[in-house]
């Protein structure tokens, strides 16, 4: 089994990376958490953070719609807390203080570090979602086996 930071975290932090996803799109994902995060994260605004469960990932997506970096001091966990210090523009190197070598590569990979980060990923749902994020577009999000995984994905590509 997968740690839950790897797919509730970085599923939240595809949706925060491209945030262009439409909320009809959304809605084919099944986790009510990642659907509420991938709306507020396509113009429903942090009002549907607030429909998020999870308290980590409703302080992140909070930060990331609008409430800055501030808001990461809320998470409690401290990988999910460095992401998202790293994706609200406190400074890429906020992505050095993640243990996980996976979330690490996505963080150095989303954060300037391009798609050449993404290699290091071992977990191959995430290494394309890495890919996707990067560059690579929607024709990544087709490797993907985890359906919410590769809805999310989707929903920010097509």
């Amino acid at each position: 089994m997968r740690p839950t930071f790897t797919v509730i975290g970085l599923l939240a932090a595809l949706l925060t990376a491209h945030a262009h996803a439409t909320s009809a799109q959304c809605g084919f994902i099944e986790d009510p958490d990642l659907q509420a995060r991938c709306r507020a994260e396509s113009g429903g605004g942090s009002a549907q953070c607030g429909f998020i469960r999870d308290a980590d990932m409703q302080a992140h997506c909070r930060a990331m719609t609008g409430g800055g970096s501030a808001q990461c001091g809320f998470i409690r966990d401290d990988d999910r807390q460095a992401m998202c210090r790293a994706q609200t523009g406190s400074n890429a190197s906020q992505c050095g203080f993640i243990r996980d070598s996976d979330t690490q590569a996505y963080c150095r990979a989303t954060t300037g570090g391009g798609s050449a980060q993404c290699g290091f990923i071992r977990e191959n749902d995430l290494q394309a979602i890495c890919r996707a994020s990067t560059g690579g577009g929607s024709g990544q999000c087709g490797f993907i086996r985890d359906s919410d995984m590769e809805a999310a994905c989707r929903a920010q590509f097509d």
